[in-house]
């Protein structure tokens, strides 16, 4: 931890060198990429000092939703300069990131640590459902595309992208009422917390606010230079949005994700990865639909390969997590599905 105290310094050098030296995107880049290391640190201390005042679910949601906003932000500076098939690739890119790459190290850390882990069956189960649902809801607009008239796409699919978004948004709004009023008692069942906290309420939740400001500044700084980095190594654009600024973007809730595992907090853990994936698919992407209405509207389809892609990350979540208990053997299952969905989309 004190080295990544040690590294905040990069956050004023890289500030220094976008806004007064003007240095080049590929410089940008590094610099951008270790200040976000310590950042992301220290939203995982502050979420883990926030859990023990409000819980596993309150401070798991919190995290995800500090961390998806990075990830807003990206997409709306991208959706201003009409990038929509890099916006739609990040969108897919976090989800299987979340669902494979974070649950999968987060297993995998907690496993070897404490052998097998247990968490609430009850809550993944809703979870599960409710991803399942999502990306059924991503994948019937892709297919409407292959029944209509292609003409009529302009005229009326805008309005479908819309509706879709507005049903998608409520279910949304409807699982937070279900989770934190409604059934609450399902999620209170793992609420033990061992230690104490550190920090006040206040100071981790300010913390938390200033390094989610600052992650989605340097991210800025990041994206900006992704372009000279990846052309000079030959990466195409469609696998700089699906696996390297999901990444990025979602680094901060990648660390505290696999910190909350190796301490014994799996619900934590689960609440970050799959939680997060649920905001990404259920608030963020409705969100950016009906932003991209002050500019150019963008469809809600996905590609046939997010697709496959969302749909296998789902499948195997579930399958790995029904039983209530995790180890490090399912963790490296989910990081090989995703190092094999790195790989096709790496040669795409």
């Amino acid at each position: 931890m004190k080295l990544l105290k040690y590294m905040l310094i990069f956050i004023p050098i890289s500030f220094i060198a976008e806004f007064v030296m003007h240095v080049s995107p590929s410089i940008m880049f590094i610099l951008a990429a270790l200040s976000i290391v310590p950042l992301a640190g220290l939203m995982g201390e502050a979420t883990e000092e926030i859990s023990f005042y409000s819980g596993p679910k309150i401070g798991g949601f919190l995290n995800g939703t500090f961390g998806n906003a990075t990830e807003l932000i990206i997409s709306f500076f991208a959706l201003k300069e009409g990038l929509f098939d890099v916006v739609k690739s990040s969108i897919a890119g976090s989800v299987i990131g979340n669902i494979l790459l974070v649950l999968g190290a987060s297993m995998l850390a907690g496993g070897l640590k404490h052998k097998t882990q247990t968490f609430n069956k009850k809550v993944v189960e809703v979870s599960s459902s409710m991803l399942l649902f999502a990306v059924v809801g991503l994948c019937v607009p892709a297919l409407f595309t292959h029944t209509v008239d292609p003409t009529l796409l302009n005229t009326r699919y805008e309005g479908l992208s819309i509706i879709v978004a507005i049903v998608m948004l409520s279910i949304y709004i409807l699982s937070l009422i279900f989770s934190f009023f409604t059934h609450k008692d399902i999620y209170t069942v793992s609420n033990q917390e061992e230690g104490s906290a550190k920090w006040t309420l206040k100071k981790a939740i300010s913390i938390l606010v200033i390094a989610t400001v600052l992650v989605a500044i340097e991210s800025e700084f990041l994206v900006s230079g992704i372009e000279s980095i990846t052309s000079s190594l030959g990466l195409s654009e469609f696998f700089v949005g699906i696996i390297l600024i999901p990444i990025i973007g979602n680094a901060a809730e990648h660390s505290t994700s696999v910190v909350m595992a190796m301490k014994n907090k799996m619900d934590v853990a689960l609440e970050i990865a799959i939680g997060s994936s649920l905001q990404i698919i259920l608030f963020v992407a409705p969100v950016l639909i009906f932003l991209s209405l002050l500019f150019t509207p963008m469809s809600i389809v996905f590609n046939e390969f997010e697709l496959i892609g969302l749909i296998v990350a789902v499948l195997i979540a579930n399958r790995v997590s029904n039983d209530g208990e995790s180890n490090w053997l399912e963790g490296v299952q989910l990081l090989a599905v995703y190092l094999i969905v790195a790989a096709s989309f790496f040669i795409l």
